[in-house]
């Protein structure tokens, strides 16, 4: 089974995922089923009020499930969202965003995942997301349990 890193991510971002690619996403770090994705700050992502837009937001919660999946699941870029569920919890400072995701199970065909979002420098979450993620079926002998 191969395991993304964080360098193959931001490859498949560059090459495969124009709307996280136009956003800027940045691959940080990937590992273990987490991952943490950067959306750099850009005057475009703002909305009245002088922060972040939810969109923005969820898009990033969304990229950051996907890429705590391929941690471990490489091989299943075929992936999708099949439930998403954000609370906004405080506004956004006009500065980057960084979501951390964490696999919380990874089954045969689902993967459950949580997603924290803070501004960049801040201690407080402004969002807090889960989801689920449809996964594509393993090749025969696989194992999927989370390490």
């Amino acid at each position: 089974m191969h395991k993304m890193s964080a360098a193959e991510f931001q490859a498949l971002v560059e090459r495969e995922l124009p709307l996280a690619h136009g956003l800027g996403f940045r691959a940080e770090r990937l590992g273990d089923g987490k991952a943490t994705i950067r959306l750099p700050f850009k005057a475009e992502t703002m909305r009245p009020g002088g922060t972040i837009a939810g969109p923005a937001m969820m898009a990033l919660a969304d990229c950051a499930m996907y890429a705590a999946v391929l941690s471990l699941r490489g091989e299943a870029i075929m992936a999708v969202t099949s439930n998403l569920t954000i609370h906004f919890l405080r506004a956004p400072k006009p500065a980057d965003l960084i979501a951390e995701a964490e696999l919380l199970r990874l089954g045969r065909r689902l993967a459950v995942i949580e997603v924290t979002l803070t501004s960049a420098g801040e201690q407080k979450a402004v969002a807090h997301a889960t989801g689920t993620y449809a996964l594509p079926a393993q090749a025969h002998g696989e194992s999927s349990a989370v390490p």
